[in-house]
């Protein structure tokens, strides 16, 4: 959903992978629009991923045996290049994703299907047509030696056989033809080097039975079942990774939340980590939220006997997201443990002893940064081992650069063409190695981070360590922060200029004064732009109700006083010296909705009003800047 769709409407671009590209689009804001051209939409996204596909499945067959085995012996040891000398290598950046350098020797086989029987609580077991609860497998084999044992990587998510006898036209794909997004690049990259490679559906999709428990208790252990089965098998060493973006990131999460011991390693690239915090920032509510859980119901059904099989949370979730826009800081929000039971972090830190590699988008407005940062750190204090890759690109890959393309100004355009990674691959090449197959050093655990303007830099973790946090008292600004914002009104205040380069690098934070008006709440959103050249360089917005940040509503109460904490989305960003900060303040803002009270809106008086800057010093030689494999000469762009 959300963090799984495309275009919000935006003016800048908010694309999908190729292969759930139609399904993904279903659930969005402008969701009535969305509804009227998704049999158009559906059609031309599965055209694109099946000339994906196609192109992937010939290459694969074209590779044989005759290339050295990397495990066993290659020509070098290009897997263990710094991150720091990447761009000196001899890479293959001509094609659409990022290549390895040596192919592996294997071939492959598959796909087999496997359908794995659920034990579940009574709490998760469905209503309607009875049947056992079956999580369907597709699985392809390299064509190892007898008795090798290999580990498998794995994507999951609901998306396989989307349509059809649903709402929608045509099916999309099953899950036994490699979807475009992991399943090609991992069989075309990585089985030839003797990984298996398998494609699940969840509970509800697919040929997988039991209701669709979206993202629920129900879900989760289906995952975590799946999981389990693949690293039970004979031909398995017992090494079981996953890996997607979007929806298929998300159960990533959801595998390592009550993890089987056969999970070693996972890779979500803007994977929710709670379905409450991905519509709900400070309490503000997106749009998408209210039609959240009724439309991936009906989007991923097919009108057979196995999908009127209703869960338990199917009357709770269509209702939870109004209750909550409405009845916050009344028990609106609590009434119920549905935003509860699809938290998934904390179980993750509290339950998993695996690694994650975290992928990201500065500028995803699909699953917001927020859900990487601090998530990180915190799996870090955790004692687990964790490193990120975070570019200015929007729902995307890091190697994806013709998606990076489309991004426009103030949202990721001025760190083209230098956001596109054509070294993933070698990225990712020894984590699995180690984690899958034991082989090499244990990763290092950093966080490599893109500035807005293009430049790469890599840090311990991030926020830095050395992050010093530069406070505005912004009541003397110009524009003062004096008046109503409302639906009609708004304010907009610039500081004096620099005095040196700023460069933020972090969550920065607004706390302010201000009062309701004739209504129990209100809400504001900021957007931050280098006042001189009017780049857009970031937003926060907050609920009144939940004006101590995070989950937890509070009362709320007509012309009353409140101080509101606000932080923004993460940002790293680039302020030069002599230019302006400004922030312009609304009512609502991209892809949220109004507050109930958005008529009468809040009124922003004379009071605590200061802003925080994390920022770091990075001059042009420190040793954290690096540069990305310049991919931009072997194209025609």
């Amino acid at each position: 959903m959300g963090e799984e769709c495309c275009d919000h409407g935006h003016s800048h671009s908010h694309d999908c992978d190729e292969d759930v590209f139609e399904a993904e689009i279903l659930i969005e804001s402008n969701l009535i629009e969305r509804v009227k051209n998704l049999d158009r939409r559906i059609l031309q996204g599965a055209g694109v991923a099946a000339v994906g596909i196609v192109s992937m499945l010939i290459l694969s067959t074209l590779w044989t045996a005759a290339g050295p085995s990397i495990t066993n012996g290659g020509s070098d040891d290009w897997w263990n290049t710094p991150v720091h000398e990447r761009h000196t290598m001899d890479l293959n950046m001509t094609g659409v994703r990022s290549q390895l350098p040596e192919q592996g020797p294997y071939s492959w086989t598959g796909p087999t299907e496997h359908f794995v029987e659920v034990d579940l609580p009574a709490s998760e077991q469905d209503v309607g047509y009875p049947g056992s609860a079956l999580m369907h497998i597709a699985l392809w084999m390299p064509d190892v030696p007898n008795g090798t044992a290999v580990p498998v990587i794995a994507t999951v998510h609901p998306y396989y056989d989307f349509g059809g006898e649903g709402i929608v036209g045509d099916d999309s794909n099953p899950n036994t033809v490699p979807d475009a997004g992991v399943g090609a690049w991992v069989l075309d990259q990585f089985v030839p080097h003797g990984y298996a490679m398998a494609q699940i559906s969840t509970f509800g999709t697919g040929k997988s039975t039991h209701c669709q428990d979206v993202k629920g208790l129900g879900e989760q252990i289906g995952i975590q079942a799946a999981v389990h089965w693949l690293g039970e098998q004979e031909w398995s060493n017992g090494n079981v990774g996953l890996m997607g973006k979007s929806y298929a990131g998300t159960t990533n999460w959801e595998a390592a939340q009550n993890p089987s011991p056969h999970l070693k390693t996972i890779v979500p690239i803007s994977g929710s980590i709670g379905v409450q915090q991905m519509f709900y920032r400070n309490g503000s509510s997106e749009a998408r939220a209210m039609l959240y859980d009724v439309l991936y119901e009906g989007s991923t059904a097919d009108a057979t006997e196995d999908d009127m099989r209703m869960c338990s949370d199917d009357v709770i979730g269509p209702v939870s997201p109004f209750t909550t826009w409405l009845g916050a800081g009344f028990g609106g929000d609590e009434w119920n443990d549905y935003w509860d039971e699809r938290y998934h972090l904390q179980d993750v830190l509290d339950n998993y002893n695996g690694s994650v590699y975290i992928v990201w988008g500065m500028q995803d407005w699909n699953v917001d940064p927020y859900h990487a940062f601090p998530t990180h750190e915190l799996l870090r204090q955790q004692g687990i081992n964790v490193r990120t890759i975070a570019g200015q690109w929007a729902h995307n890959y890091p190697d994806q650069p013709d998606r990076h393309s489309e991004v426009t100004s103030g949202y990721g355009a001025e760190a083209y063409p230098n956001m596109t990674r054509f070294d993933w691959a070698v990225e990712l090449f020894p984590w699995f190695e180690y984690y899958l197959k034991g082989i090499g050093d244990e990763p290092e655990s950093y966080v490599q981070v893109q500035r807005n303007d293009g430049r790469w830099h890599i840090e311990e973790t991030w926020p830095a360590e050395d992050t010093q946090d530069i406070q505005f008292t912004i009541s003397d600004w110009d524009g003062g922060m004096m008046g109503t914002v409302n639906s009609q009104q708004s304010m907009e205040i610039t500081s004096k200029p620099m005095m040196e380069d700023m460069h933020i690098s972090g969550l920065p934070t607004l706390h302010i004064d201000a009062r309701t008006n004739m209504c129990n709440g209100g809400q504001l959103f900021v957007t931050m732009y280098d006042g001189t050249t009017g780049l857009r360089l970031g937003h926060a917005t907050m609920d009144v109700r939940y004006r101590e940040g995070g989950y937890d509503a509070l009362p709320t109460y007509p012309m009353t006083n409140y101080r509101m904490l606000m932080e923004f989305n993460p940002m790293d960003v680039i302020v030069p010296k002599g230019h302006t900060i400004q922030l312009i303040i609304t009512e609502s803002g991209e892809d949220y909705l109004p507050s109930p009270c958005a008529s009468v809106g809040m009124s922003i008086f004379a009071g605590y009003q200061v802003l925080t800057l994390p920022s770091i010093d990075r001059t042009i030689d420190h040793d954290s800047w690096f540069e990305a494999p310049p991919w931009w000469e072997h194209q025609e762009m």
